[in-house]
C-alpha cells in the first residue's frame, strides 16, 4: 500500500492514529483518510464488532470482512498492536508522538480510566510542549452518575430521549441501526479535530465527546418544544410527526410517497391535488398543530386519494405546485436514481478482489476531496511499515493551547440560514468561537421563531418566545436587513468583503434571484467561503424540491429500514434530516476554513441534505450491491448483539433497552435473570445460537423486567455489567441526574424569554462545560453595534436605514 498522499486534498500530509472501536471512530477516521490524511487504523488482533457485520466479504489472503466496515476504512492504514508487552506499548507511544491528530475511543471499551494513561505514554510524552490534538469518545463523559455505565450505541440513544417516540403508540419504540449515531459521534470527533487544526497557531488542544449527549442532538428541537408548552408528551403513532399532519410516509398505486404539509398554502395545495379543495379552509385542519388531533379523519380520505396514482406522478404534480413531497425509495431504487449519480453520491470500494458500491463523504470540496472511494486495508496490513524507524521520526509539536482561548475566534461568518439545519451547522462555528452574525429580515424573520403570522404574533412578539429558535441560535449576534431592497444588499455586500465565510441554506432559486449568489458575492471578496445546503444540492432537476427534515429523510430510503414488518416504511417521530443536515454542514464550513487557510483561496460547497442522510443508510445501501437485495426489516434486533432490544417494565408506557455485546455478559444475564435453564444450553453460549433462539431470550427477559421499572432495571444490570439504559422521554431528559451533574443544560436569560434552557456545546477541554458565551439574539438586536463597528456606519447611517425600512427590531407584515 502507498504511504504518500494526493497534494491538493484537503487534510493532505497530517498523520492520524485512530485507536479503539465503534462507528463512531472509523467514521471519524473516514473523514481524515478520504481527504487525503495518513490515517493510522490501530487494531486488536482479534476482530472487532465492526468486522462481524453483515454481507461479509471473503478474500483468500485474509479473515472474511464486513462490507461495512469496509467501507468506514476506505484509504486507511492498518496496523495491529501484537501483545501487551512493554517493548509494543513503548512502540505505540513513539507512533503517537509522530501524529497530529490521535483519535481515542479505548473508553468505550476499557472505561474512561484509560484516558487518564495517554496513548502517549508517559516521560518525554507527558511533556505538554510535544503534544498531538486528541479528540476522546466516551459513552457518557468523564463525569456523571453514568460515567461508568457499560455503554452501547442503543443505550445512549435510548437514554438521550431519540429513542422513546418512535413506533407504534402500544409500543415498543423503534430502535435504529448503530451507524446512524455512529455517523453523528463520528462528525463531532472530526469537527473537534479541524477546529483545533484551524486555532493550531494557539496550540494543541485534547478534547472529550459524550455519544450520549450527541445522541441528544438529534431530538433537541423537541427539548424547545417542551419548555414551550408546544410537545404532545407521548408517542403519537408510526409516521405521526408531532407539529404537523400529514407527515408522513403513504403507498401509491405504486411505491410509497412522502408528504410533509407544513403551512396553510401547503395544505390548501395538497387538498387540491388529491380532489378535496372543500377541507382546505376546514376549521379543524387550519394549521399543523390542530390537524394533527385530527389525523385519523384526515388519513381517511388521503389514503384512498393517493392511491389513484403511482409516487412518481404525486412526486411530479405536487413538485409542480411547491409542495414538500418525495419519492421514498428501496435500496435498489435510490441506487438507480439520477440525481446522485450524477453527484457522485455512490463511490466504489474495494477489500482484497471484492468491488461494491458505499457513500461518498458528503462533503463536496471539489478538489479538495473528498476521494471518490478506495481500497480498504486487510487487518495488519501496515504492521511492518510502521514498525521502521523512517516512520517513526518524530515532527515537531506545539505545546498546549489554553483552554480559554477559542480556536475560531478570528473567524467571521454571515449566517444567512433558518430553521434547524443551517442555524445548526452555524452555531458549530460559533460555539468554536467564530463570530457569526445572523442576518434576518424584520419581513421574513427566521421561520424557527414562528410561522403563524397573527396579529398575536407580530403584538405579543411570539417571535422571540421560540425555544427552539433560542436553542439553534446562542452564541451568535444578530442584525437585520431586507435583502429583498439594493440598500439591504449593499450593507450585505459590504458585511461580505469582512468576512470568511456565508453559510446560507434558502431554496435555490432565492439568492441568484437577489443577485446575491456565490459569484456576485465572490466579486466582492475572492477569498470568501460559501457554504449551500439546499435539500437535493444545486445545479439538478430536484434541486427546487421544497424539504424538512423529514422530508430528508424520506428521500434517503431510510424508512424502509426503519421499524416492524407488520408496519409501513416509518419514520423516526423527528426531523431527521435537519440535525444530520447540519452536523455535516458543520463539518464542511470547518474543512472549507481549513483548507482556505492554507490555500488563500475561496470556494463555493454545494451540499446536498438528501445525500448526507445517505450515510445513515449506508448498511442498507452496501447490502443491495454486494447482495443484489437488502434484508426486510427486523424490528430492533441487532446485525451483531443478541440479545438485543427494547423490554416493557413494570411501570405504563416503561421501557428498557437491553444490549448484550458479548458472551461474558450473556453469561452474567443468566444469573441476573436467575434462569438456571439458559445458562445450561451449550448452544447459546454464542451469539449465533442466542440469535436463532431470539424469541425464547427475550421472552426471558421481558418476564423479569416486567417485575422491576426501568430505572431499577438499569442500575441492576449495569452494576453485573450489563449494558442497559431507560428508554427515556425526552421531557425527561431536561432533568436527567446525570447530565445536571455535568451540567449539560444551563439557564441563561434572554429578553421576552426571560431565563430558559439551553445546551451547551458539545466539546470539553475540560470536566466542566464549555461556556455559552452569549444567548441567542433577539430580532435585529446587534444591528446598530455591527454596523458601526464593522463597517463604520455613522449614527446618522444607520438610522436613515431604520427610517426606510431596511433594518430594524421589530417584526414587521409582509407586504400584500
Amino acid at each position: 500500500m502507498k504511504h504518500d498522499s494526493t497534494e491538493q486534498l484537503a487534510l493532505a500530509g497530517l498523520r492520524v492514529l485512530e485507536i479503539g472501536t465503534g462507528a463512531a471512530l472509523a467514521y471519524a477516521g473516514k473523514l481524515f483518510a478520504d481527504f487525503g490524511a495518513e490515517v493510522i487504523k490501530l487494531e486488536e488482533p482479534a476482530a472487532e464488532e465492526l468486522r462481524l457485520v453483515p454481507p461479509l466479504l471473503s478474500t483468500p489472503d485474509s479473515a472474511p470482512q464486513s462490507a461495512l466496515n469496509a467501507w468506514l476504512n476506505t484509504n486507511k492504514r492498518s496496523v495491529t498492536l501484537n501483545n501487551s508487552r512493554f517493548e509494543e506499548h513503548a512502540w505505540l507511544s513513539r507512533l503517537a508522538r509522530t501524529c497530529d491528530v490521535i483519535l481515542d475511543a479505548r473508553a468505550l471499551s476499557a472505561g474512561v480510566d484509560v484516558l487518564s494513561r495517554p496513548v502517549c505514554g508517559t516521560g518525554e510524552a507527558a511533556d505538554e510542549s510535544n503534544a498531538p490534538i486528541e479528540v476522546c469518545l466516551t459513552w457518557f463523559g468523564e463525569n456523571g452518575p453514568y460515567r461508568n455505565f457499560v455503554g452501547t450505541t442503543a443505550v445512549c440513544r435510548a437514554l438521550s430521549g431519540a429513542v422513546y417516540t418512535s413506533g407504534a403508540v402500544e409500543g415498543p419504540p423503534h430502535l435504529p441501526h448503530d451507524i446512524q449515531t455512529g455517523i453523528v459521534a463520528g462528525l463531532a470527533a472530526f469537527s473537534s479535530a479541524i477546529s483545533a487544526l484551524i486555532g493550531a497557531s494557539d496550540g494543541t488542544r485534547r478534547y472529550v465527546l459524550s455519544i450520549h449527549e450527541l445522541a441528544f442532538s438529534v431530538v433537541e428541537m423537541e427539548a424547545g418544544m417542551v419548555q414551550d408548552g408546544r410537545h404532545p408528551k407521548a408517542r403519537l403513532g408510526v409516521n405521526r410527526f408531532c407539529t404537523t399532519h400529514p407527515g408522513g410516509i403513504y403507498q401509491t398505486k405504486q411505491g410509497w410517497i412522502g408528504i410533509f404539509a407544513h403551512t396553510a398554502p401547503q395544505w390548501a395545495a395538497l387538498c387540491s391535488a388529491i380532489g378535496h379543495p372543500e377541507h382546505a379552509n376546514d376549521a379543524r385542519f387550519v394549521n399543523g398543530p390542530t390537524r394533527i388531533q385530527h389525523a385519523d379523519e384526515i388519513d381517511a380520505f388521503l389514503i384512498p386519494a393517493l392511491l389513484t396514482k403511482t409516487a412518481q406522478e404525486w412526486f411530479e404534480q405536487l413538485a409542480r405546485d411547491k409542495f414538500p413531497a418525495v419519492l421514498v425509495p428501496t435500496m435498489d431504487e435510490l441506487l438507480e436514481q439520477r440525481v446522485h449519480r450524477e453527484r457522485g453520491a455512490f463511490v466504489p470500494v474495494e477489500f482484497g478482489s471484492n468491488q461494491f458500491e458505499g457513500v461518498v463523504v458528503p462533503l463536496p470540496l471539489g478538489d479538495a476531496g473528498p476521494l471518490p472511494g478506495g481500497t480498504a486495508p486487510a487487518l495488519g496490513a501496515d504492521n511492518a511499515f510502521y514498525r521502521t524507524e523512517q516512520a517513526l521520526r518524530p515532527r515537531s509539536r506545539r505545546p498546549r493551547s489554553a483552554v480559554a482561548v477559542p480556536p475560531l475566534r478570528q473567524i467571521r461568518v454571515i449566517d444567512l440560514t433558518m430553521g434547524w439545519a443551517g442555524p445548526l451547522a452555524a452555531r458549530t462555528l460559533a460555539d468554536f468561537g467564530a463570530e457569526v452574525i445572523k442576518v434576518e429580515a424584520t419581513q421574513y424573520p427566521d421561520w424557527w421563531r414562528g410561522t403563524h403570522y397573527t396579529e398575536e404574533f407580530y403584538r405579543d412578539r411570539l417571535y422571540e418566545k421560540n425555544s427552539n429558535f433560542a436553542l439553534m441560535n446562542r452564541n451568535k449576534i444578530g442584525i437585520t436587513l431586507d435583502l429583498t431592497r439594493p440598500e439591504g444588499r449593499s450593507v450585505l455586500l459590504e458585511l461580505v468583503k469582512t468576512a470568511d465565510m456565508v453559510i446560507e441554506n434558502y431554496s435555490t432559486e432565492v439568492l441568484p434571484k437577489l443577485g446575491l449568489d456565490y459569484a456576485a458575492l465572490s466579486r466582492v471578496n475572492n477569498r470568501l467561503v460559501m457554504i449551500s445546503m439546499p435539500a437535493f444540492g444545486g445545479g439538478n432537476e430536484w434541486s427546487t424540491t421544497r424539504a424538512y427534515g423529514g422530508t430528508l429523510e424520506q428521500a434517503s430510503g431510510l424508512p424502509h429500514h426503519t421499524g416492524f414488518p407488520q408496519n409501513p416504511p416509518s419514520l423516526t417521530s423527528y426531523a431527521y434530516g435537519d440535525p444530520v443536515g447540519g452536523w455535516n454542514g458543520g463539518a464542511a464550513a470547518l474543512l472549507s476554513l481549513l483548507v482556505q487557510a492554507r490555500t488563500g483561496r475561496g470556494r463555493h460547497v454545494n451540499l446536498s441534505q438528501v445525500e448526507c442522510m445517505l450515510s445513515m443508510v449506508a448498511p442498507f445501501l452496501i447490502e443491495q450491491s454486494v447482495c443484489g437485495r437488502t434484508s426486510a426489516r427486523s424490528g430492533n434486533a441487532h446485525p451483531v448483539f443478541a440479545p438485543h432490544g427494547i423490554y416493557q417494565c413494570a411501570g405504563e408506557d416503561d421501557w428498557l433497552v437491553v444490549s448484550v455485546a458479548n458472551d461474558t455478559q450473556w453469561r452474567t444475564l443468566t444469573g441476573v435473570l436467575e434462569a438456571p435453564q439458559l445458562a445450561q444450553e451449550p448452544s447459546l453460549n454464542h451469539v449465533s445460537g442466542r440469535r436463532t433462539q431470539r424469541q425464547m431470550i427475550d421472552d426471558q427477559i421481558g418476564k423479569w423486567t416486567k417485575q422491576r421499572s426501568a430505572e431499577k432495571a438499569m442500575y441492576i444490570l449495569q452494576a453485573a455489567g450489563i449494558s442497559a439504559g431507560i428508554v427515556k422521554p425526552v421531557w425527561k431528559i431536561l432533568d436527567d441526574p446525570h447530565l445536571s451533574e455535568r451540567g449539560f443544560f444551563t439557564k441563561i436569560p434572554r429578553a421576552y424569554l426571560g431565563q430558559y434552557l439551553t445546551t451547551t456545546p458539545w466539546f470539553r477541554e475540560t470536566v466542566a462545560p464549555t461556556a455559552v458565551v452569549r444567548a441567542a439574539p433577539t430580532l435585529g438586536e446587534h444591528s446598530r453595534e455591527v454596523f458601526a463597528r464593522v463597517l463604520g456606519l455613522t449614527q446618522a447611517q444607520q438610522q436613515a436605514l431604520e427610517a426606510c425600512g431596511i433594518t430594524g427590531t421589530a417584526a414587521t407584515k409582509k407586504a400584500a
